[in-house]
Order: C-alpha cells, then structure tokens, then sequence
C-alpha cells in the first residue's frame, strides 16, 4: 500500500483539507458517529485516524464535565492542523494498527473514514477493541462503494481518462469497504459483534472549480498531479461534471456512507 493508498498528505494539503473537504464532505457525520459511540460527560474517547479533528471536536463537546479526548494519526501534516484548530484536545502521532494505550483505556473508540487507508485494517480493529473498556462502544464510519457515490464515480473516470489508472486508484481507495457483507466480515475476523447501519447524505461543494480544487490541492492528489495536468482537469472536468451543478452553481450529489458499531462484552 502506497501514501496515497494510506491517504497521506502534506500540511498545505491537510490546510485545504480542513477548510473545503471538512464542510463539503465530513461536517455531517461526527454527530452519527459520536451518538453510535454513546459518548457522553466523564467519558475517555480515543479518535482514531483523527485526521484534522473534526470527530475528536465533536467529542470534545459531548465528554465534558469531566472526560477527555485523545485524536491519533500517522500524519503530521493532519495533526498540525489539527493541533491549530483545538489545541486543548491531545493529539497522538501513532498508528492504527498499534495503538500505545493499554487494554480497557477508554469508554468509546471512534474512527471516521480512516478504516479504508490502513496497512491492516482487521489488526486495526482488533487494537481499537482491545483498548475499549468492558461494556465500552466502537463506531466507525466509510463510505458506500464507489458505484452509490455518484459525483466521485464520474471523478474517477475522469481521472481515469485524463491520466490513467494510478491516479484514479488515488480517488477509489476511500471507497474500497462500500460492500456492507465484506465490512462485516472484518468485523467478525477481528472478534467484534458488530451491526451495520448505513446513513444517506450529500456532498457540497461551492462550484465545480472548488470541487476539483478540494479533490487535487486537499488529497494525495496533490502529490501526483502538475500544474499543467490541473488546469486541463479542471477544463475537461467543467464540461464532463455538469450534470452535478444546482442552477446556483453550487454541486451536489449523493455521498451515502456505513457506520459499524459495536459493545464490549
């Protein structure tokens, strides 16, 4: 698995991250993810894959009197964001598949789109539940497959055309646990009782330049795509993507995703 199958990026990328793809794409789910994880005041919360944390604020608000929430990612670039935005919330650099905390540490393990980039995602799960306390919850949230994401399945094809297979793969690998039978039989290798809720909801973005420029400048993209290949996506894609544009020019379409939860015995 490559950086950019691991989803990693620069600190520039991780700034664009967090100020078009957070309201574009993750704004709506730290809510479904936090109330699937039951957390609560006095809870210790660990964020896995925080990126630039915006699922660890969302449980900061809801542990407090009294709780404490730890983000953890293998990226620097994202926790320096990160650090930038709350930088009241502990921030861990370490990986997913070895999480420096000891069993039963905390009351809620999250992790939101972060399951599909692991080197090891069933070693991953089975580190998250074993940091979980006794009667502690999981929830983590990926995407629907590519093929009920419309907007990112015409990117896909787009980048496909313009620049071939490599740089497509970069945008299909968020989508790779869509296949709720394939999630839940993670699940289950890893020893988890785990139930599958999927969510519907909707990407935005300001206008089909903003779209493109989220997806290159704010992804692994960023690291594979020169000016010259940009400016003729973005050409390419303003005539291939309008069927997404809303007649105020803004782009919408379906952005379904999968919340795994679970409760330690």
């Amino acid at each position: 698995m490559d950086a950019q199958q691991r989803g990693q990026v620069t600190r520039s990328a991780a700034d664009v991250y967090e100020e078009f793809f957070v309201p574009a794409l993750f704004a709506p789910w730290p809510g479904r993810v936090a109330q699937a994880a039951g957390i609560a005041p006095g809870h210790a919360v660990l964020d896995v894959a925080c990126g630039t944390g915006v699922l660890a604020r969302e449980a900061a608000k809801r542990v407090q009197p009294g709780g404490e929430v730890i983000g953890l990612d293998r990226n620097e670039g994202m926790l320096a964001v990160a650090r930038r935005e709350a930088p009241a919330i502990a921030w861990r650099l370490g990986q997913a598949e070895a999480l420096p905390f000891p069993d039963g540490r905390f009351d809620a393990v999250v992790s939101q789109f972060g399951l599909m980039f692991f080197e090891d995602r069933g070693l991953a799960l089975t580190e998250m539940w074993r940091v979980l306390k006794p009667a502690g919850r999981l929830a983590v949230a990926v995407w629907d497959a590519l093929e009920r994401t419309p907007g990112y399945l015409a990117m896909t094809e787009l980048l496909q055309r313009l620049f071939g297979a490599r740089i497509a793969e970069a945008l299909r690998a968020p989508f790779c646990l869509g296949n709720t039978a394939a999630l839940a039989g993670l699940a289950a290798q890893a020893g988890i009782p785990a139930k599958i809720a999927t969510h519907a909801d909707v990407a935005r973005f300001p206008s089909i330049e903003a779209w493109v420029r989220t997806d290159v400048k704010g992804w692994t993209l960023a690291d594979m795509i020169d000016d010259e290949q940009y400016g003729l996506l973005q050409r390419e894609a303003a005539k291939d993507l309008q069927r997404f544009v809303q007649p105020d020019g803004s782009v919408l379409f379906d952005a379904p995703a999968h919340i795994l939860s679970a409760i330690k015995g």
